[in-house]
């Protein structure tokens, strides 16, 4: 395995490792973004046996004691099981997640304290901003959310719009379909009453840039593919209800 870098915003940098065996037939990548700044940040800290590809392709960037903020989405091993060989790399780098996930999971497992973020609080690093978002159990756990680089218009939106195989690093292309198609085979979103409501709120961001961890990245209209994702959501949700009263 190796690490590809792609430039796919101004000083934003998506560091993947592409698993041919991870999702059969297809494959899977698993997707980190670095962006540059007086207070570089990296989204996706990733898994900790990838630690090694992943960090000597920042360094390939930066200085990997350059980083100062480490951020991801929900407490699992592809999103944070490699948080505490960062902290040791990087040794002005802090973790920063949302209240919840600091809270059951975060605080202990981390070997430095992480800074607890509110809903919608902001991270100035020095010429970009993010902005951190509550979505409990979208898409897993109740510890659940998303950064929101406004600058670039770059939603960090982790599993959202996960997709199998290993295409370009930025995609123009409609990703709803593969989408829609990656949930119908691993059924890794938790399915609630609010979960097409969470998915559209992020709409109203209205990001140009969707950097998800697995498969491309999308630039274009991102309100109108969070829409359609949440929309899809609810038809889910309806023909979940509906089997369980024919039953």
């Amino acid at each position: 395995m190796e690490t590809r870098i792609d430039e796919i915003g101004a000083g934003v940098y998506r560091l993947s490792v592409f698993v041919p065996d991870a999702a059969p037939p297809a494959g899977f990548t698993y997707n980190h973004f670095l962006f540059d700044g007086d207070e570089p940040l990296l989204f996706h800290c990733g898994k900790r046996k990838m630690f090694p590809l992943v960090s000597a392709a920042v360094a390939r960037i930066m200085p990997v004691e350059r980083l100062r903020w480490l951020g991801f989405g929900h407490f699992e091993a592809d999103e944070c099981g490699s948080m505490n060989e960062w902290l040791a790399a990087a040794p002005a780098a802090q973790l920063a997640h949302g209240m919840v996930g600091c809270r059951v999971s975060v605080s202990d497992m981390a070997d430095r304290e992480p800074r607890v973020l509110s809903d919608g609080e902001v991270i100035d690093i020095g010429g970009k901003r993010f902005r951190y978002i509550d979505t409990p159990h979208v898409p897993h756990g109740w510890d659940a959310g998303v950064m929101f680089e406004e600058t670039t218009g770059t939603l960090l939106c982790g599993d959202l719009f996960t997709r199998a195989g290993n295409g370009p690093a930025i995609t123009e292309s409609d990703i709803i379909e593969q989408s829609i198609t990656s949930e119908s085979q691993f059924h890794y979103t938790s399915l609630g009453p609010t979960t097409g409501s969470t998915v559209r709120k992020l709409a109203a961001l209205k990001p140009k840039l969707l950097a998800t961890m697995h498969g491309s990245s999308f630039s274009g209209d991102g309100a109108t593919a969070l829409n359609a994702l949440g929309d899809h959501y609810d038809v889910l949700l309806h023909a979940a209800l509906a089997g369980r009263k024919s039953a």
